[in-house]
């Protein structure tokens, strides 16, 4: 597929850098303006984002000890409402990890998440004993690992722990093989049984992603490759053995935020490697350009809406974030772009 150019309004690069909305305007400065993280610009944008908008109402509603919510139900019942979900959301708006209140809701999952014996993040864990053996699971411990690193806590010994987990356990198995039946396989059928699950793979990259190039161990790079790999075999959210068919129908539509599911826009961004030509990128590139609408925006077409922590875009509108998403996805694939007159 020849790289269409993405034509990018003027009036919806303003909207994108609107700044009552401070941290779509740091992701527009970043990905698709590309200025300089040290010029002034994206530094007030980035220090806006800690004093205006979604992040400090997030951060008002969190407790002392790090968490929103229940301490103890940080994931299993409160799922958008409690503290793995929001942290989440925390990450994808660029919260600024040398916060007092972010470095304490990353004690907080570090503490109550973290399995101390292999390094994993588990769903139901305790400040005294970690996160439980039995509930570590791939998506949970890539999700945990890229707010960590995105936060700043790539250097802890514990976040260094949970990349190991990952290099050592992931798996990308495609109805060929089986997983060794051993914790931390034994009794998760559904993340590794003879079929990897998409996710099991999609948010270990993603945290993978994260380190910086310059600090990517050649394990940490080989597995990317790997995962990069198994993503292009599906073409990116298709069955590999039945081409043309989604894995799952939903993944067609784009989200935001994502939590632990995934869509076309991340995987189209997950699986591209810059510089590199791959045709199994094509039906994702095309799936996400036929989604503009005739204003050159993206539409939220799968949210959270009435169930996060705060209102967030709604269903069916034009979104900064999915169109955001959606531009660095096609730029990161390499479409060329360009801004044209209002």
């Amino acid at each position: 597929m020849t790289k269409e150019r993405v034509v990018i309004p003027a009036s919806v690069l303003a909207w994108l850098l609107d700044p009552e909305n401070p941290s779509a305007r740091y992701l527009a400065l970043r990905d698709i303006v590309g200025a300089s993280p040290s010029s002034a610009e994206v530094k007030r944008a980035r220090a806006a984002i800690m004093t205006r908008g979604l992040v400090p109402k997030i951060l008002a509603k969190q407790d002392p000890g790090g968490f929103w919510g229940v301490a103890e139900d940080f994931y299993v019942r409160s799922k958008c409402w409690g503290t793995v979900w929001t942290f989440i959301l925390l990450a994808a708006l660029e919260a600024d990890g040398s916060d007092p209140r972010i470095g304490r809701a990353c004690e907080f999952i570090l503490r109550h998440s973290q399995d101390r014996a292999s390094g994993g993040f588990a769903y139901q864990g305790t400040a005294a004993h970690g996160g439980r053996p039995s509930g570590v699971i791939p998506c949970l411990t890539g999700n945990m690992l890229w707010g960590l690193i995105r936060f700043g806590k790539l250097a802890d010994p514990r976040v260094r722990r949970g990349l190991d987990w990952i290099i050592k356990y992931l798996r990308f198995d495609d109805g060929d093989t089986c997983p060794p039946d051993e914790r931390p396989y034994a009794k998760l059928d559904m993340c590794w049984g003879k079929h990897t699950c998409l996710l099991a793979v999609v948010k270990p990259l993603k945290a993978l992603l994260e380190i910086p190039e310059s600090r990517r161990t050649p394990a940490v790079r080989r597995t990317i490759r790997r995962a990069r790999e198994f993503l292009l075999l599906h073409r990116l959210y298709q069955r590999s053995h039945h081409p043309g068919r989604p894995a799952k129908p939903k993944w067609l539509k784009l989200a935001f935020p994502l939590m632990w599911d995934t869509d076309a826009a991340e995987l189209l961004s997950l699986a591209s490697d810059p510089g590199r030509r791959d045709s199994r990128l094509d039906d994702a590139l095309r799936l996400v350009l036929s989604k503009r609408d005739d204003q050159g925006r993206w539409v939220l077409e799968e949210p959270c809406s009435g169930r996060t922590i705060v209102s967030l875009e709604r269903r069916g509108r034009p979104s900064r974030f999915v169109t955001l998403r959606a531009l660095a996805a096609l730029k990161r694939s390499g479409c060329p772009f360009s801004v044209s007159g209002c």
